[in-house]
């Protein structure tokens, strides 16, 4: 907690979480960007009355957003557009391994931290620093140093890869390639292709999500560089069960009956992870981050969505 949490009392952090969660959910006055940043400032500015469950519940309703998302995507329309898409997202997982690798061997920066920001910057962001770092023995330190820097580049991601898309003119297709080689978490792709259009955000979830699934050759790989035995490694049930939504909205013509509300339901919980995410930043991690470790992760960053966007945006 930070020296400005300390002003308020414990009731007026409640009252505020509540109230903002409540506007969120029941008005149309939130985008994904302003979800995030309304939980930033309940995170850095008044307190998160509820760190241990939004942290927890941030997960599993951002599982849940991702399932629901899946009944607005039709295979059909998804395998016209996906075969270069996979291409991309192979080719730039191993790029982004080798250049993180070598940035953090050119900053000194400690190997497990180093792999740690480099697999959260290839594949999903929070989701493979955690299932990486158990292959690999990371210490909490560790893992919450590169989860800290991932959540600060995706919350710049969510705000300006919208505009620079805008502004480059980039098509409905060419974005949601774009948001999801280059984002990191799966709720900041999410969140800035929604802002784009419904195309983006069909193409960006389907590839992000099957880009997600290399984690479990990634981990395999990592227990074998750092010597360790991996756990049973698992594809995510969730990304199961959103490829079985987008089984039914394709083939079971009734399931489009009911499709628009699931969908319905599906955006606000978006919006709910996303709030409850930057609720979940305080000033204790914004100081664990040290500068070289963060210039390993921006750096890195910043080459992947560059010479991403040159490719998609000249050969897309």
């Amino acid at each position: 907690m930070s020296a400005i949490e300390y002003r308020f009392s414990p009731l007026i952090q409640k009252l505020v979480f509540i109230l903002l969660i409540l506007l969120l959910l029941f008005t149309p006055l939130f985008t994904s960007p302003l979800a995030l940043l309304a939980g930033l400032a309940v995170g850095l500015m008044v307190g998160n009355p509820f760190p241990a469950a939004s942290s927890k519940g941030s997960k599993y309703i951002l599982q849940a957003a991702v399932v629901g998302l899946g009944f607005g995507i039709n295979l059909y329309q998804v395998a016209e557009t996906g075969l270069s898409g996979l291409i991309y997202t192979f080719v730039s997982l191993a790029l982004t391994m080798v250049l993180g690798l070598a940035l953090g061997k050119a900053f000194g920066i400690a190997p497990k931290l180093t792999h740690l920001i480099s697999a959260g910057t290839a594949i999903c962001g929070g989701s493979a620093i955690a299932a990486v770092a158990p292959a690999i023995k990371a210490s909490t330190k560790e893992i919450s140093v590169a989860l800290g820097i991932v959540f600060i580049l995706n919350a710049l991601a969510l705000f300006i890869f919208p505009e620079i898309g805008h502004s480059l003119q980039l098509t409905q297709k060419q974005f949601g390639l774009w948001a999801a080689i280059a984002i990191h978490d799966t709720s900041s792709v999410v969140g800035a292709a929604s802002r784009y259009g419904d195309e983006a955000l069909q193409l960006a979830t389907t590839l992000k999500l099957t880009r997600a699934l290399w984690i479990v050759p990634l981990v395999l790989v990592s227990g074998f560089l750092f010597k360790t035995e991996s756990n049973k490694v698992s594809i995510p049930t969730f990304i199961l069960l959103f490829i079985l939504a987008s089984v039914l909205i394709t083939f079971v013509p009734a399931v489009k009956m009911v499709s628009p509300f699931i969908l319905f339901a599906a955006k606000k919980a978006l919006l709910l992870s996303l709030f409850l995410i930057g609720a979940n930043l305080n000033m204790v991690t914004i100081r664990s981050i040290s500068a070289r470790p963060f210039y390993q992760g921006f750096i890195l960053w910043v080459l992947v969505a560059f010479s991403s966007l040159l490719v998609i945006y000249f050969l897309g």
